[in-house]
This record gives structure tokens, C-alpha cells and sequence, in this order.
């Protein structure tokens, strides 16, 4: 602590603040001062004084900082009805402390309101226990843990956000010292390579000060996965003093480990047990795997102070010390810990268990997928069933799985899931701030032309790189990918020898990845050795290439995103850098390493902790599920999939690239062979994340309570992934899920369907049913729709489009013939749009638009006979018989403001009525040739597809504000999630 006494005593305040909430400064400092000498300073003035004497990582503005910002963050507090995040929050905050409106501006400046998502929490009712005061009344663990991340360089909003999201699971599990037996399940999405290890160190450090004495982590499949989850579970929560036990700092096994050396292990100042906590005892180690015990089965017995009390009385259970046991998933190991379980003499009833399934998607589940069941053998269904088997012998265990794929096996096969499905909780995070995910690489809704396009305003241009059809043939892709990694290479070294903020990089690496077989990976890196060594990176052929490289790539676009970073002025300033480059790169005559067994990765081949890597990676799936490529900068991705999931994963160029965001490049075939045809596989990525975007999208929209209830359970969210990816079929034949997905309520908010009938009579039939509707169109005005200037665009953006006033009865009997590829994704928002005639709310008319596009280039015909109309070509999302968006994003933008207008003197909607969106369709999918469709200025009616979205006024629903209604298939089971086929027959 301090020894400046006005400090020490801001200190203390803020302590018993931090928990119980803002109340008056003025009030605590007075009361307080008498404990402190020297006599600090309590008035206010003096307050702001510091705080304006004061600067970024001052102790004074950083304790406020954080206190600050921990108010910001807090979910649903007693004390502020405000949203998270907001002004109106922060007014609270400085109310209730009662500041002065010179501190509250000063005290604003030096800690800005936080500007963060909350995660997103679909939930079972359940009875709180994890309460502020029983945070305080027992902490140890967890706020080691918050020194730790802050020595780490973790900002406080960082922080705070960790704080809050580990909250929402861990007040979700059962009360460890209640004598009520509850197992909660639960499951925690994040995104791909973006801190998840972080979250659930955070749950377990207060799931443990909270009193769970055994915790068990299933840690991936591979030893070096099972090792880097214990060393960094060892490093930052376990803490020196618990992995020594007494013993001789060389008896260490992390004596070879340079971290340990530095420092960089938790050191908790003595023995917790010694210092009136508890300690935390380890079952396995960085280099060992649970073993059976044998004659040191005492090791799990876990000892009582009261005999004659269960262990999980609080007598016994704050007095116990810990168990943390890191495993992998796998049959022998788990088998071994089953067996041990059952001879310890400590009733298995009385032990509050936690187990955190990492990866959870994998190998957890028991799929009954044919190709994953020869992939995975029968692996897959040993672990299931023995993490049942687990969770049975366990009656006080709770599971909380982890996985960066939305679309978990939980969620797509009911067969032998009902063990670990997340019963209880869905907790949806955040990308967190830095984060490089599918936005950073994929330009989604701007509808800026490619001709317009720069570095600064496209993702795209600035980070991808296309590896075009003939790339297989030679290797001018390959090389310049290469030259990529050279040269980005060489820009890290000068920034570590000229930037001011002291930037290092340990790692630099390069992903290659075409195929998941072993042979083809030997022959790419030997392929990719042969370019390396006739390179000439030393020579002029090499500085050559390098200096059009960087002068058309490198240098331009970190002159629009270097964030700061020292960049290059010229290609000589690089040039001094690159023989350095190399030397690190190849200069163990080895550039190249392969990836593709548990036995490279395991002998430490590529293990990151253990040493500086500056290579070029060449492997297949050991490199795409939870193994972290540090110092990723360049990417070269050929591989083809017919597994969505597989393909996300695959993406391991998402990630935080703290220091060289702008050097990260992405090089990916457009045109990659896949069966008979070619797949576009960044066209793929960007389908596929934009089903995981709309989906959490989807979740938080449904999370709100309602009364204080949950709109949806997770129960009820299968259905709601069925909404999303129209090719994921439940595997099983005699299970089913039970929720059945009903209504769904749109007020304000876009319905955009995708998966329109294609079949040409289809087709033609939809369009006939379109003709009242076009009739309207010919005969309505057209229109000018004018966009400002706004976040999207500095410029005023104007189109034009055919509009009509329909009668909402008229809308709806069209929409209601209408014929789809899966009517089910529909039916739901059909069934909300047929009560907006008075029965739910009263939509009076639609304001339909047709935009007409402008351009020399337009289509535009006839449709049966309606005025000339523009024509949009649109292909199919790869993995789906289905568009992923219609709708041009100024259009929507227009339509928006045109329904938050309503009403007003300028606009052409009224409050109760809605905006449609009309486009006739080509269907240009696998560059489709649509030149014969129009003939004599009228369109092939068998080849336009009428495609639509609606956005109903905000007033579209009733005074409950409930937003989707689902049934149960079996009413008798309403709380089962999953069901046998049988058991519903009777219900239809």
C-alpha cells in the first residue's frame, strides 16, 4: 500500500465502496481518517487537486480508474437502473457519491465512460446466492488473479468486463454450501482464439473463493494443449507457493521454464493456508496427466474440521484446501480418475465440484455422424460417456462447457447429449477490445463500390489477398505470401528498435494450410523450403520483390492503419532489417515446420512457451482446434470443407494482433476445386460468420426478461439455430428436441428471409403471386430516399425507388401463398405478421419500395407485365440452399429512418405502418449465366425471384413485449429438452 496517507486512505474507502456501491465520498473519507496517520487530506478540493496534478498509471487515478469502471460495468445493480455503460449510468454513480460538478468533469477526462457489450445470458430461473456480500465475505483467489492481469497490462474496462462475465456463470451455478443437491449445466461461447482460458481462470478462481474444492479441467485432446491450459492456469491462479508445497525452487517443474526465473508466476507473499486462506492442492502437473494414485489416494481425501459435519458445511468448507486437476480427454486418463473417485473415503455427495470442458465440441459429444465418428473413431462416445459417468458420481458437480462454435453438437445432435446439455445457462461473450474477427477481414454491409475502395475504409483490401485459380499450377502466390512473412518480418524488428512504447515479438509466424493429409503436408514443406532458399532475400532479386511489395502493399496500408506503431519511411529503412529477418527465420537452415501429429506438437516442436519462434507452419487439423498460433501474421489458405464448424475453426487468423494489426495479411483461394465445381472460400468464411454474427445477434435480442422472466431458455435455443443454418439436421433418429419454435415478433426489426423456392415452376408461381403487388408498384410514383453523412460515410448517398401504399391485408395474403425451400424458417414470422390486423397490434399499410438502380450496367424488364423494374443478381451463401442477404445496406438505412420518423411532417410512413423491400432476384450461384433471361425487355418469369424484407413499426406488438413463443412437442415433458421420437406422436 501507499505510503502517501491520502492515498492509503482513497484506498480503504474505495474498498468498501467497490462491493456495496457509490455512496457519499465526503462521508466515507471523514469516517475513515481517524485510523490514518499522518492526518491525510479528506476534502474534495484536494481530491480533484490529485486527480488533476495526476496522470495515466498515477495510483490515485488508477484506483478511481477501476472502481470507476467496475460501477460501469455492473449488471443490474441496487443501486442504478441505468444501463451498463452509459452517461446515464456514470450520472448515477457521481450522485450517489455526491461530487461536485468540477470533480465529476475532471474525474469524466481522466476515465472516460466505458464503451463495451455486456455478454449476452440465456438463462433458466435460478436462486441468487452469489451476492456482493458473499463475494467479500470470503476472497483470495480471484482478486490475485485481477493483479495478475493487471501486471499483464489489462486496461481496467478489460478487467471489469472479465469481472461482470465471469459473474453471470458463476452466480448460475448451485450454492456450494447449501444442503440442497442442484447440478447445473451450462455453456459459455466465445469467438475463435479470443480469451476464452481467460474467462474460465476467472470462474474457477471464484468458484473456488466461493468454496468448490474439486475442479476438474478437460483440456482438449493433445498433451500440449493439456499442458498449456496447467501452466497457465499454474502461472496465474495457482501461484508459486501452492506448486512448491515446501519443496526446493530447483524440485520445480517449471525449473526449465523462463518465466519462472522472471518472475512471472504468481507469487501470493507466503503459504495461502499460512496467511489465513486455504491453498490449492494439484492432482497433475505441466508434464504429468492424472495418474491413479495407488497408495496416495489420501491425496483426494479432503479433510474436515468438523467430523461429524458434511464438507460442504461452511465449517468444513472454507477451513478445506482445493483440488485442481487438469486432463485430457481421454479414455484411459478419465477411466483412471473414475476409479480413484470412487475409493476415496469423503462422501462423493458432499464434494462442490467443478468441471470446466474446454473445447466442448469436441470429443465431449457423442455424435452419431458417420464422418466424425471415423475422424474421431470411437473416441467420441468413450468420452461422452464417461463425462456422464463423471457428472453421475458427482450429484454436487456442475459442468460448464466452453467453445468458440455457436453452433455446438449440443445443439445439433440430440442423441446422446441430454447428459451435458447446457440446461441452465447460455453466456454468449463479447469480441473483446483488439480482437481481429470476422469484421477485420470481411467488409459485411458496406456498400462503398470496389472502385472506391482504399486501405483505410476496407478491411478486404488492407488484409486479403486472393490466391486466384491457377495458383496450384505455379507459385507466385506461395512466394509472395512468403515474401509477405519476410518482409512484415523486418517491419517487427525495426518497430522493436524504434518505437517508443518498447514493442517486442517473441513470436512471428506463418499458417500454410491446404490439406488434412500428412503427405501432402511433407511435399508442401518441401515445396516451400525449395522457394525459401531461391529467394535471393539477401541478394537484388529478392530486395527487388521485397521493395514492390512493400511499396504497393506494406507501406500504404500501414500508413493507413499503423495505430501509431513506428513505421518505415522508405524501403531502405526496412531493407537494414531483413538479413536479421532471415537469420531468425531459416537460420538453423530449418524454415519450415510440420504440425500435423500429437507428435510434433507434443515433442515441443512448436510449443510457444518453451521458446521464440520465428517460422513458416505447414499442417491441417492439429492446427485448427484450440492450439493457439502465436504471432501469427501471415496466412495462406487453401484447404476446402464441407463442414461449416470445421471451416470457422479453421480460422486462425482471427486473434489479437496487439502491435501489427496493419502487417496481417490473409491469402485465400477464390476459386478452390470442391467436387465437380469451385468454391469461393472467403465468400465462405464470410457466409458463415455472418450466420454466427446474426444468431448471437439473435440471442441478445431475446435475452431481456420480461416481468422478470426469461423469453427464452436454452431449452428453446436448438430451434432457434435451425433458423440459421438450414443444412444442420439433427443425426439421431429416435431423439428430437423439444421446443418448438412458433412465433416470432419483430417490432422495429428487419425479417429478411433467405431460403426462397428455386425450382423454376417454383419460381414462376411466386412471381404470379407477386402480381397484385406489382400492379401497385406501376402504378405508384417513384421516389428520391436520401441518406446523410453518417458513421458509414462521409458523403450524402441518394437512390431511387418504384413505391406503393399496400393495404396490410393485401401483404399478408400474398405472403401466405408463398412457396419456400424450408417454410418452417418462415412460418414463425408469418404467424406474427397475420396478428397485425388487431389481434396482437394493428399494422394499418406497407410503404413497399423497389429500388431501382442507376447504373449503365442495370438489368431491368418487365415482370408479367409490370412497369420496368432493376434486377439484382445475388449468389448463395456456400454450405446453404439460401441467400445470406438480399437487401442493399443503404436501402435499409433508408428504411430505418424513415420508420424512427414516423409520424412527422416529412416522412412517408405513418406509425402504424411498415417499410417492405422488394428486389427481383437472379440467382448468378456458381457464376450462373443470366444473359438469356431477359427477351425483348421481359423477364423469364422462371428465373426472377421475388425477394423481400420487412421491418413492422416499432408499435407492432402488444403491452407483454414478449418477442418469440415457442411449445413443447411432449407438453407432459415441458422442462426436457430433448425427447424420445416416440413419446410424441400422441402430441400432434
Amino acid at each position: 500500500m501507499s505510503d502517501d496517507p491520502t492515498e492509503r486512505l482513497h484506498s480503504i474507502v474505495l474498498a468498501g465502496l467497490r462491493q456495496a456501491g457509490p455512496q457519499p465520498l465526503a462521508h466515507g473519507l471523514r469516517a475513515w481518517a481517524q485510523g490514518v496517520s499522518p492526518a491525510p487530506d479528506t476534502s474534495e478540493e484536494g481530491f480533484r487537486a490529485r486527480l488533476l496534478a495526476g496522470y495515466a498509471g498515477h495510483p490515485l487515478v488508477e484506483m478511481w480508474r477501476r472502481a470507476v469502471t467496475a460501477w460501469d460495468f455492473a449488471q443490474s445493480p441496487a443501486w442504478s437502473t441505468a444501463p451498463p455503460c452509459t452517461e446515464d449510468r456514470r450520472a448515477d454513480i457521481y450522485e450517489l457519491l455526491a461530487l461536485a460538478a468540477e470533480t465529476r468533469t475532471v474525474l469524466t477526462e481522466l476515465v472516460p465512460v466505458a464503451v463495451a457489450d455486456a455478454p449476452t445470458v440465456i438463462s433458466t430461473e435460478f436462486t441468487p446466492w452469489y451476492t456482493p456480500a458473499a463475494q467479500q465475505s470470503r476472497t483470495w483467489y480471484w482478486p490475485a488473479y485481477q493483479r495478475v492481469l493487471e501486471h499483464k497490462g489489462w486496461p481496467a474496462a478489460a478487467l471489469a468486463a472479465l469481472d461482470e462475465a465471469t459473474d453471470r456463470v458463476v452466480e448460475r451455478l448451485a450454492d456450494p454450501a447449501t444442503g440442497t443437491v442442484y447440478q447445473s449445466k451450462g455453456l459459455v461461447v466465445g469467438h475463435v482464439q479470443s480469451g476464452k482460458t481467460a474467462n474460465f481462470t476467472g470462474v474457477i478462481a471464484k468458484a473456488i473463493d466461493s468454496g468448490y474444492r474439486l475442479v476438474i479441467v478437460l483440456a482438449g485432446t493433445l498433451n500440449l494443449l493439456r499442458q498449456q491450459t496447467q501452466r497457465r492456469l499454474d502461472m496465474e491462479l495457482v501461484g508459486r507457493e501452492n506448486i512448491l508445497r515446501g519443496g526446493d525452487e530447483i524440485e520445480s517443474d517449471y525449473a526449465d521454464d523462463p518465466e519462472w526465473h522472471r518472475g512471472g508466476f504468481l507469487a501470493h507473499g507466503g503459504v495461502p493456508s499460512v496467511l489465513g486462506a486455504f491453498d490449492i492442492m494439484r492432482m497433475t502437473t505441466r508434464d504429468n496427466d492424472y495418474k491413479r494414485l495407488l497408495q496416495g489416494i489420501t491425496a483426494l481425501e479432503f479433510e474436515k474440521q468438523e467430523p461429524a459435519l458434511p464438507l460442504y458445511d461452511p465449517r468444513n468448507l472454507h477451513r478445506s484446501a482445493a483440488r485442481l486437476m487438469v486432463v485430457k480427454k481421454n479414455k484411459t486418463v478419465l477411466t483412471k480418475l473414475l476409479k480413484d473417485l470412487k475409493k476415496i473415503r469423503t462422501p462423493l455427495a458432499e464434494i462442490p465440484v467443478l468441471i470446466i470442458d474446454d473445447e466442448s465440441d469436441q470429443a465431449s459429444v457423442n455424435t452419431s455422424n458417420p464422418r466424425k465418428l471415423r475422424e474421431g473413431k470411437a473416441e467420441r462416445t468413450a468420452i461422452n460417456g464417461l463425462v456422464s459417468s463423471l457428472l453421475a458420481l458427482l450429484p454436487r458437480s456442475q459442468y460448464v462447457g466452453y467453445t468458440a462454435t455457436p453452433f455446438a453438437n449440443v445443439f445439433i445432435d440430440p442423441s446422446d447429449t441430454a447428459d451435458i446439455f447446457p440446461k441452465d445457462f447460455i453466456v454468449s461473450l463479447p469480441a473483446p477490445a483488439g480482437y481481429m474477427g470476422i469484421r477485420a477481414f470481411h467488409d459485411l454491409d458496406s456498400d462503398i463500390p470496389w472502385s472506391e475502395r482504399t486501405y483505410a475504409n476496407s478491411q478486404g483490401k488492407a488484409h486479403i489477398r486472393d490466391i486466384p485459380p491457377a495458383a496450384g499450377e505455379d507459385d507466385d502466390s506461395l512466394q509472395q505470401a512468403v515474401d509477405a512473412f519476410v518482409l512484415s518480418a523486418a517491419v517487427k524488428l525495426y518497430r522493436e528498435e524504434h518505437d517508443p512504447r518498447g514493442v517486442s515479438y517473441p513470436h512471428h509466424t506463418m499458417l500454410v494450410h491446404e490439406s488434412v493429409r500428412t503427405a501432402d503436408h511433407r511435399a508442401l514443406a518441401e515445396r516451400l523450403t525449395r522457394l525459401w532458399h531461391s529467394a535471393g532475400y539477401l541478394g537484388p532479386s529478392g530486395h527487388a520483390r521485397l521493395r514492390a511489395l512493400f511499396e504497393s502493399d506494406f507501406a500504404p496500408v500501414s500508413a493507413a492503419r499503423a495505430d501509431g506503431y513506428a513505421t518505415p519511411g522508405s524501403f531502405a529503412d526496412v531493407a537494414a532489417h531483413i538479413g536479421a529477418a532471415c537469420i531468425r527465420i531459416g537460420g538453423d537452415e530449418n524454415p519450415v515446420l510440420v504440425v500435423n501429429s500429437d507428435k510434433d506438437i507434443e515433442q515441443g516442436t512448436a510449443d510457444f512457451d518453451k521458446r521464440s519462434l520465428w517460422k513458416i507452419l505447414v499442417g491441417g487439423a492439429k492446427l485448427s482446434r484450440g492450439f493457439t498460433v502465436e504471432g501469427l501474421t501471415i496466412s495462406y489458405y487453401r484447404r476446402t470443407t464441407t463442414q461449416a464448424d470445421t471451416l470457422m475453426q479453421m480460422g486462425r487468423w482471427f486473434g489479437f494482433r496487439t502491435g501489427y494489426r496493419d502487417l496481417v495479411r490473409l491469402y485465400i483461394s477464390r476459386g478452390e476445386a470442391h467436387g465437380r465445381g469451385e468454391i469461393d472460400l472467403y465468400d465462405a468464411f464470410e457466409a458463415v460468420c455472418r450466420d454466427e454474427e446474426s444468431f448471437r445477434a439473435e440471442l441478445n435480442r431475446y435475452a431481456p426478461l420480461i416481468d422478470g422472466k426469461p423469453q427464452v431458455t436454452p431449452a428453446q435455443v436448438p430451434p432457434l439455430v435451425a433458423q440459421h443454418l438450414s443444412w444442420l439436421k439433427p443425426t439421431s433418429a429416435n431423439k428430437m428436441y423439444n421446443a418448438e419454435l412458433i412465433e416470432i415478433r419483430s417490432p422495429g426489426a428487419w425479417i429478411e428471409p433467405s431460403a426462397y423456392a428455386g425450382a423454376p415452376a417454383a419460381v414462376r408461381r411466386n412471381a404470379e403471386r407477386w402480381e397484385p403487388l406489382l400492379k401497385e408498384l406501376s402504378e405508384g410514383p417513384e421516389e428520391e430516399f436520401t441518406n446523410p453523412p453518417d458513421t458509414t460515410s462521409q458523403l450524402t448517398r441518394r437512390f431511387r425507388a418504384r413505391t406503393a401504399v399496400l393495404p396490410h391485408g393485401l401483404l399478408v395474403s400474398v405472403l401466405e401463398q408463398l412457396e419456400w425451400n424450408r417454410p418452417d424458417l418462415f412460418q414463425p414470422h408469418l404467424t406474427y405478421l397475420k396478428q397485425l390486423d388487431g389481434r396482437l397490434a394493428r399494422v394499418d399499410d406497407w410503404l413497399l419500395l423497389a429500388p431501382q438502380r442507376m447504373s449503365r450496367e442495370r438489368l431491368a424488364a418487365t415482370i408479367l407485365g409490370s412497369s420496368p423494374l432493376s434486377l439484382v443478381e445475388r449468389s448463395k451463401a456456400p454450405y446453404r440452399d439460401a441467400f445470406s442477404r438480399v437487401t442493399g445496406f443503404e436501402h435499409r438505412v433508408a428504411a430505418e429512418r424513415l420508420v424512427a420518423a414516423a409520424g412527422t411532417a416529412a416522412s412517408l410512413v405513418t406509425p402504424s405502418r411498415g417499410v417492405a423491400l422488394v428486389y427481383p432476384v437472379l440467382d448468378i450461384t456458381g457464376d450462373r449465366d443470366v444473359s438469356d433471361v431477359i427477351t425483348g425487355g421481359k423477364a423469364d418469369a422462371t428465373r426472377v425471384i421475388m425477394a423481400f424484407a420487412l421491418l413492422p413499426p416499432k408499435s407492432a406488438i402488444d403491452t407483454k413485449r414478449r418477442l418469440v413463443h415457442f411449445r413443447a412437442k411432449v407438453s407432459a415433458l415441458r422442462d426436457a429438452p430433448i425427447v424420445d421420437v416416440l413419446a410424441a406422436p400422441a402430441e400432434r
